[in-house]
Order: C-alpha cells, then structure tokens, then sequence
C-alpha cells in the first residue's frame, strides 16, 4: 500500500496496482480516452498512450479487462458524435492486440459481454456520459458499471477531480487501487509541491484568471519565479492600471490579481506579466498584428500573444531554472499568427530538459502545443489532467483519489 498527499490533506493510503492480486480477474479500468478527433480519427494519442503500461502489466497478470471512459459532453443523450468506437483501432495499435467494443457501458447486452470475458481479452464499453446518471454520481449506475469487474483500476488522471460514478461511485462496490499512470501522474506533482530543485519557475496562461486564482495562491507560496501569459494576464496589468484597450478582461477578479501582486512581492517571488504584446483590431485568422511598444496595449486592441521581448525574456527565465512548471498557452495560439509566444515556451521547456532541468506540462492547450512542435517526448513529464493537477496542487481533494482511501 502506497502513501499518496493531497497539499496539505491528511496522507491517503491507496492500493496500487502491484498490490493487487488479478490472476483470473475481471479488471475494470478506467481510463481517461477524452481525445481530440477529426473526421473521426483520433487526431493525439497521448492519453490513450499513457494508459498502455498499466493495460499491459494486468494482462501479464492473467486477468481480462473492462475499459470505461467518457468522451465530450453528451449530456446524458446517446450522440454519435461522442461514441468511443473510433478509439478502437489506436487503442488496438498501440495496445497490439484486438479489443472488443460495447455499444452500451450499462445494461443486460453490456454484462453478457464482459461476464464472458477470459483472461487476456480487452473490451471498451461505450462513452459513460451517454447517461446522465454518470455526472450525477448516481449510486445504481455505479453499482451496475461495477458488475463488468471484480476489481477497479483508477487510471483516470484527468477525471479524478470529478465526483462522477464512475471515478467516485464504483470504489464503493469493487476493491480499487490506482494504476501506473496515475501513480507516474502524482509523483511528478508531488515534486513539484514537496521538493522540487531550485529555482523553481511557473508559468500560467490560459484564457481566464478565475480558473487558476486558487493554483496561483498556491505556487506564490512555494516558486522562485512566476510568469502570467494567455488572456489571464490582461487582468493582472489592468490591476496594475495599465492600458489594455479591449483585451479580455476579468473585472470581478481584478482585486484578487491585486492580493497575489502582493503576496508575490511580500514573498521575494519575481512575478513577471508580459512586457510587450502582439495586438490586432480584430481577432481573425488574416489579421495582421502589431507589436506594442511596452506593457500597454492601445485603445480599440486587443493583446493576442505576448510580443518578442517578452518571449526573450521567458527564455531566459527557462534557462535559469531547474524545475519548470507550465500550464496554459501565451496567446490564441490555434491561429497560426499569434502562436509565436506559444511555441516559443515549448521550444524553450524541451531545451531545459535536455539540459537536466525538471519540466512538467499540464494543461490541454500546452499538450497540444507540444504535439504541434512534436516535443512531448522532449520534456520530462506531461501531464494528461490540466483541471486535476490544478486542483491537486491547489491543495483540493481529488474526489477519485478519496473514494480508493483507506
């Protein structure tokens, strides 16, 4: 049995895959299969790639396996759109073998199925969020999802912050553990919030400073550095009564923006906002934008990404620190014209680590941005959970890490 923290928590004592005894087992596993897809064709496997080591580790134990997972919000309706079939033939590839697949995650079809399965056979039920009662941390529905298993394995590093039936519900019913990936997942965070080598720099971007208010509490009390890029950052200046024309702007949250300012230079921790930008009029594809001559941004603009001496001065940053956490993009970054600040991170996170620097990612966008600059296997961890390493190092409960506790 491992000893796993949540900042600040009393320590939880969680089973961990190892631990467990699965010879003959029905497993049922969930796994966090939320992926990007176009034309429906997964377009990044990165998540369903995670999970492959602890898939294979139960089928070299002898056991079959029950995968469930969600994809997209449904809400609670049957959409094709949102069917996990066209998961398969990744999940197949990567997994090397072939999985079988049920139209439905509950009911009499679905249990026929999986109380049918042997020892090395895989299947997938189908999206969890088909059903309402999903969300709802309905008690039958997790008690009917605990029927494909005779033991739970939670691998869903991205859904442990939600209290769904799935992740919260069905430890109720099954003796559950944790898999690898998100024991790879909490060692990494753990890191980051216990010991982490010096100087330690954080970077958050991202669109809204509400999402991260409670994480940039948190990190002010333990970095040495932290930069503010992405939409979020505008709010800060504006609490610093710096022009920013008609950029996205949280009045709400300006004086809490006002409090970590505060906390920050009370603390000796360099918070750094951007010192240039890039503006347009407009925000579209074929705008042009312009360079701004300081930390203001001209009436009728609107900041897109942070402009070149900002970026030289985030490289530098980089290069001086040795453990580096970033989550959250500089700028709208899917328009190619304002993904420069971006990339620029990603570019420079992959060169830290070649050079013995810690560099975790979290965060859809900075995934997808790595994947753009084909660097996720340049930086030593990337996180597959943005909202749930947010909340982990803010200090919150992760409701499918409490449900397994012993």
């Amino acid at each position: 049995m491992t000893e796993k923290t949540t900042p600040d928590k009393k320590a939880l004592k969680i089973r961990r895959v190892q631990e467990m005894k699965l010879k003959g087992k029905r497993v049922l596993v969930r796994v966090d299969y939320n992926v990007p897809m176009k034309g429906g064709a997964v377009t990044d496997n990165t998540r369903i790639r995670e999970t492959i080591p602890t898939l294979k580790r139960i089928l070299d134990e002898g056991a079959g396996i029950v995968l469930m997972a969600h994809l997209g919000r449904p809400k609670g309706t049957t959409d094709p759109k949102y069917s996990l079939k066209p998961v398969l033939p990744e999940l197949e590839k990567l997994l090397g073998k072939k999985v079988q697949f049920s139209p439905d995650c509950v009911g009499a079809a679905a249990e026929k199925m999986t109380a049918a399965l042997k020892p090395g056979d895989v299947v997938l039920l189908e999206n969890l969020r088909y059903h309402s009662e999903e969300e709802e941390n309905d008690d039958a529905f997790a008690k009917s999802l605990a029927k494909h298993g005779d033991v739970f394995v939670q691998d869903a590093f991205g859904a442990l912050h939600r209290a769904h039936a799935s992740t919260a519900g069905v430890p109720k019913h099954l003796p559950g553990c944790i898999g690898l990936l998100v024991q790879k997942e909490l060692e990494f965070l753990d890191r980051v919030i216990g010991n982490p080598n010096r100087p330690f720099l954080a970077i958050l971007g991202g669109a809204k400073v509400s999402d991260k208010i409670g994480v940039l509490q948190r990190l002010t009390d333990r970095v040495d550095a932290m930069i503010i890029g992405g939409g979020m950052a505008y709010t800060f200046l504006s609490a610093q009564n710096i022009s920013i024309g008609k950029s996205l702007l949280e009045k709400e949250k300006i004086g809490e923006a006002k409090e970590i300012i505060a906390k920050a230079y009370a603390k000796n921790v360099e918070l750094l906002l951007p010192a240039d930008h890039l503006a347009v009029a407009e925000i579209k594809a074929d705008a042009k934008p312009q360079e701004t001559q300081g930390m203001a941004v001209p009436q009728g603009m609107i900041g897109v990404d942070i402009g070149p001496r900002t970026i030289e001065i985030i490289i530098g940053q980089i290069r001086n620190s040795k453990t580096i956490f970033w989550n959250g993009p500089m700028g709208i970054f899917e328009m190619e014209p304002f993904s420069k600040g971006t990339m620029a991170v990603a570019k420079a996170m992959a060169k830290a680590t070649k050079s013995g620097a810690v560099t975790i990612v979290g965060g859809g966008d900075s995934l997808a941005a790595l994947a753009v600059a084909k660097l996720q296997d340049k930086v030593t961890h990337c996180s597959t959970g943005g909202g749930a390493s947010l909340e982990f190092l803010e200090g919150k409960a992760l409701p499918g890490l409490t449900a397994l506790g012993q």
